[in-house]
């Protein structure tokens, strides 16, 4: 029997909760193989844990050892440097870092999850019959996009291209509902606000049929501000739908 392998760039808060999925046993896979640019990232995470972790010092390394499934959790400056050899190595390839997406060529083993959002079925299948208009509105602490304001301030209102590369790490949620209506634009307001402690989304869709309501308030990861755990947790149903397909439904 093949033995199932995964792959991880990046050994940061979401990494360590992918490892603690496999560890459980919610993700099941024979081995988890870890890149990271600072090594000593890599080596604190195979250590923290009792399942086979093998650590690699560059991403030929890592594509040498096959893996069945590959997880991007290390930002838009990753995807788009290995992006060709990614796409060239077989791997079904996860992106959790959409944004970098916006300017590459999608192929069918490249996939990317609803990150801090859900819905994104609805909102696909309103694309076949037309959308008129979507937008999103973010509300965030201001630790979590980098700001020091202590009001309310909108910092930014635009479409979701220009979201996405603007905070890279903050609005990829952004990307992935710009990747998702393709090829209706989305536009997007960022709020900073110093009183909120959960990562809020409303998204309102205006379609041929009807309308959509959706609103999503996310803890954020407690040891990464600029992202939602729920993101975490979202990229690992993801990865189970891909490495055991007969036994996950997708909802």
């Amino acid at each position: 029997m093949t033995k199932k392998k995964v792959g991880l760039i990046g050994a940061g808060a979401i990494g360590t909760v992918l490892a603690e999925a496999i560890t459980r046993k919610l993700v099941i896979c024979d081995e988890l193989v870890v890149f990271d640019v600072e090594g000593s990232k890599a080596e604190k995470l195979r250590d923290s844990f009792k399942f086979p972790i093998k650590t690699v010092s560059d991403i030929d390394e890592l594509l040498a050892t096959k893996p069945t499934v590959i997880v991007e959790a290390a930002g838009q400056g990753a995807v788009r440097e290995y992006y060709p050899k990614l796409t060239a190595s077989g791997a079904e390839v996860i992106i959790m870092s959409t944004g970098a997406l916006l300017d590459l060529q999608l192929t069918p083993k490249v996939h990317f999850p609803a990150g801090a959002i859900g819905g994104l079925d609805a909102l696909s299948a309103a694309t076949n019959a037309g959308i008129n208009e979507v937008t999103l509105t973010s509300r965030k602490n201001p630790k979590a996009l980098g700001k020091t304001n202590t009001q309310e301030a909108l910092i930014y209102e635009g479409p979701a291209e220009e979201a996405a590369k603007l905070f890279p790490r903050e609005m990829n949620v952004a990307a992935t509902l710009a990747l998702t209506a393709k090829p209706a634009k989305i536009q997007v307001r960022v709020i900073s606000d110093p009183q909120v402690i959960r990562n809020t989304h409303e998204i309102m869709v205006k379609w041929r049929y009807g309308e959509m309501q959706l609103k999503f308030a996310n803890q954020p990861h407690p040891d990464n501000p600029h992202t939602s755990a729920l993101a975490a947790w979202a990229t690992i149903r993801l990865l189970q739908n891909l490495l055991n397909p007969a036994s996950t439904t997708i909802i």
